[in-house]
């Protein structure tokens, strides 16, 4: 029997795509499609998200309205839920995604020859269940690490997802250098190993399902691609662990006051702001 999966659709204007995108992050949807082809300003998009389960049609225009007024897009949007297969969703996966230059790196699919790339060349297996890996926040972060490199020793990735920053971590150093990866979707953990072995590290990276362990170890450099929500709580543990080197993401921009006013209230002054879109990360030297 065919696994049953589920398709939320939102369909609004185009400059309101980000807010539809932010909206099944946080109703934590299992992969999240934009049709931006041959689309521009003035023209309706549709932004679909994917469930294994089916989503609730009421918290679904609840969630749309509420990030749509934090995104200060007050634009009229309608919602329809779907059933689906799997293997749409893959077949429309190879059809429109493209490889993605982001600084050094390159991200492709396995599908696509990248032979004779001049390029870090990062392979990311779309699955059902995971996008890939080239989300504004994820950009965010691989900027950072293309331009500033790995400071010190070691790199912890905290909600690690498809295992994308701690693969781009490995390619940019040598074989001492511990990388960790942690993510509370065990299923993340799952996709994040295949990928690492699709790029040939997954014996450079230590990847683990669960929380942060307030036992580990120091890291050079630490990177948390999540939520505002979920960074504050831990940002202590976050900069406990960080020697020279936290990068924080999955901040929008109208939380940027939030996370520098935290930052500032821990003695942390003058991070550097990185903008993709709606969103931030936010890049901060520990001494």
């Amino acid at each position: 029997m065919t696994e049953k999966w589920f398709a939320a659709d939102i369909t609004l204007p185009f400059e309101a795509a980000a807010a539809a995108e932010a909206v099944f992050d946080l109703m934590e949807a299992d992969g999240v499609e934009t049709d931006l082809l041959r689309k521009k300003a003035g023209d309706l998009v549709t932004v679909t998200g994917i469930f294994s389960e089916l989503p609730d049609q009421g918290l679904l225009e609840e969630t749309a309205r509420n990030t749509l007024a934090i995104y200060d897009r007050n634009v009229p949007f309608e919602t329809a839920i779907r059933e689906i297969f799997p293997e749409d969703w893959l077949a429309e996966w190879k059809r429109h995604w493209k490889p993605t230059e982001i600084g050094r790196f390159l991200i492709a699919p396995p599908w696509i020859d990248v032979e004779g790339q001049e390029k870090i060349v990062i392979l990311i297996e779309p699955k059902m269940a995971f996008g890939t890996g080239t989300h504004e926040t994820t950009r965010l972060c691989l900027k950072v690490l293309s331009e500033e490199g790995i400071a010190g020793g070691g790199f912890l990735d905290v909600g690690t997802g498809t295992g994308i920053l701690s693969i781009a971590a490995a390619m940019i150093t040598d074989a001492g250098c511990p990388i960790y990866g942690c993510d509370t979707d065990s299923d993340s953990i799952i996709a994040a190993r295949e990928n690492a072995e699709q790029n040939g590290v997954a014996e450079r990276i230590v990847f683990e399902a669960g929380e942060l362990p307030a036992d580990s170890p120091k890291y050079g450099t630490v990177a948390a691609n999540v939520t505002l929500d979920v960074i504050l709580p831990m940002l202590d543990l976050l900069i406990e662990k960080a020697e020279k080197k936290l990068i924080l993401s999955g901040i929008l921009k109208t939380q940027e006051r939030e996370i520098v006013e935290a930052l500032a209230d821990r003695d942390l002054q003058t991070p550097r702001i990185h903008t993709d879109g709606e969103w931030i990360a936010v890049v901060i030297d520990i001494h």
